[in-house]
């Protein structure tokens, strides 16, 4: 009896839910909500069993739903791909991937509703000991056989755990009855106690004993090439190899310069690309004054974007969408902006976080397309809409299939433009910074971990192609050495976005309509792009 794609689809959900507790509240996977990753070998090895039993059934199931069977296939392989890679022994600092960093930036972000969710958030603060006990576990034997961390990501792994270790509440939460108390006594004799082994375990078994910046890339760790091209398969949901992807980035990036002519001689009278990028770097006047007028410029960004959505999107999201500063203990490590999804049960709205740390080091004439990405109609319409869809697996409105996702919101930078978003010329070169800093990824991510650079030669690239501020570079350099392959989705699902936009156009003609379009892409929930491709081709033909 062939396997039912419904059934495998929420065999798959309780899969992700293990392997990712915290994400799964964050999302809404139900069955999770106590607990955290457990990262031993024999719990691990559980859980890829696991994933690939029902990867085999989903792929031999003659299911007609094969949008679902598509979700399964590539959301089981992307768990194996991510347990085979073992990023969990060598990755230290990244707080949207280091075990140890990732646990606490997510605890200080849970909205507590109702006794239960608080005793579930007890049970998990109890549970931190042994979590950073089996942790350190993985990362000590990862290091005797040769699967080094980067040097330099221990140091800024201990300068996040002393900015945790110095807040006095560093979980804020309130909490009712002896909750509050309970937590308390939590903190200060058993989870600032293991955070301090754990913050000491690096500092004297780990630093000392990394990767030089010469050699940061996945290729200098063993089988480090193979586990590459497996992750690159897993976040692009394609078959391109990190060498197509390279010279797919250097030939886009060319393509640009055109653009910066034109929007960069009406903004600032410079034809010369290179002056153009030059004026967006070292002008002193197009940096922020405070956080308070970064925070305004987004706030306003994201209320144009929603007074206009309606006549570009048949259906908006319920759920608003806020905008907020970074926490300040990870702002120094984290990205310049990213979103947080709103609850299910409307107990927390979208989140957009713009990252204010040393702002005035950051440049302003990026803040609308980033808006735009992370926020309205990007990130929010894409997760928010995904999860009001009914009558489908709940697999369907969760999965985080990077290159669907992250190609969405590169996508709406570009679409925003079309919307008359942007406030001038100067946010329009912003639209194109930002265009070559992803474009930029593609070659420098694959650089790291496949073609041996060195992490002065990604610094060195960055300065020159994109506009990123030195902050910026420096940050965002050490988010692609710890996040392996992650950044090459956002270009590789644009361009498939666009190609099977201009494809449906070409097909239809003048009974193409793009607010139709949209909803086509966004009403199956995340698919990998080999899927959305079969989906885009099956509407055009019924149209």
């Amino acid at each position: 009896m062939t396997a039912d794609a419904a059934a495998l689809a929420d065999e798959l959900l309780d899969v992700l839910g293990t392997f990712a507790p915290l994400e799964a509240t964050f999302t809404g996977i139900p069955g999770h909500d106590a607990e955290l990753p457990d990262l031993g070998e024999a719990a691990q090895g559980r859980l890829r069993a696991r994933a690939a039993d029902v990867l085999a059934r989903a792929q031999a199931s003659d299911d007609p739903d094969r949008v679902t069977l598509g979700v399964v296939a590539q959301q089981a392989e992307a768990v194996l791909a991510r347990l085979d890679a073992r990023l969990v022994e060598f990755t230290l600092a990244a707080p949207m991937e280091a075990a140890g960093i990732k646990q606490l930036s997510f605890l200080t972000k849970l909205t507590l509703s109702g006794d239960r969710a608080e005793e579930d958030f007890l049970t998990r603060l109890a549970a931190l000991p042994a979590f950073y006990a089996t942790l350190a576990g993985r990362q000590h034997d990862g290091l005797r056989a040769g699967r080094q961390p980067v040097e330099r990501m221990a140091g800024s792994a201990i300068a996040y755990l002393d900015r945790f270790l110095a807040q006095e509440t560093p979980f804020p939460q309130p909490l009712t009855g002896d909750r509050g108390e309970r937590r308390d006594r939590l903190v200060a004799e058993e989870i600032r106690p293991a955070v301090v082994r754990y913050r000491d375990f690096l500092a004297t078994e780990i630093a000392g004993h990394g990767r030089p910046d010469g050699r940061p890339g996945l290729c200098w760790i063993e089988n480090g090439e193979a586990t590459y091209a497996s992750l690159v398969r897993m976040h692009t949901t394609t078959e391109r190899t990190p060498e197509e992807l390279h010279q797919l980035g250097l030939d886009v990036l060319a393509g640009l310069e055109a653009e910066y002519a034109e929007i960069g001689g009406r903004a600032f009278g410079l034809a010369e690309p290179a002056a153009v990028r030059d004026r967006l770097r070292t002008d002193e006047t197009l940096r922020w004054r405070d956080a308070d007028e970064m925070l305004e410029n987004a706030r306003a960004a994201v209320a144009r974007a929603t007074a206009v959505a309606a006549d570009w999107f048949p259906r908006l999201p319920k759920a608003e969408c806020v905008v907020r500063a970074a926490p300040e203990a990870e702002a120094p490590v984290a990205a310049p902006a990213y979103y947080l999804p709103p609850a299910l049960d409307g107990s927390r709205p979208g989140t957009y976080f713009t990252n204010t740390h040393e702002v005035r080091t950051r440049v302003r004439f990026l803040a609308e397309s980033v808006a735009f990405h992370e926020a309205v109609p990007g990130h929010h319409f894409e997760v928010s809409l995904a999860q009001e869809l009914t009558g489908l697996p709940q697999l369907r409105t969760l999965a985080p299939v990077t290159a669907y996702r992250e190609g969405w919101g590169l996508y709406s930078e570009r679409l925003a433009d079309e919307m008359g978003l942007y406030s001038d010329d100067l946010m329009r070169l912003g639209m194109l910074a930002a265009d070559s800093t992803r474009v930029a990824r593609l070659v420098v991510d694959t650089g790291l971990h496949a073609l041996r650079w060195t992490r002065e030669q990604c610094v060195d690239f960055l300065r020159t192609r994109t506009v990123l501020s030195e902050v910026e570079v420096q940050s965002e350099t050490d988010r692609y050495i710890e996040c392996p392959g992650q950044a090459l989705a956002y270009m590789t699902g644009r361009l498939e976005i666009v190609r099977l936009r201009r494809f449906a156009e070409a097909e239809l003609g003048d009974s193409f309509d793009i607010k139709d379009f949209h909803d086509v892409v966004l009403g199956g929930g995340p698919v990998p792009l080999t899927v959305l491709g079969d989906v885009v081709r099956d509407w055009v033909a019924s149209v």
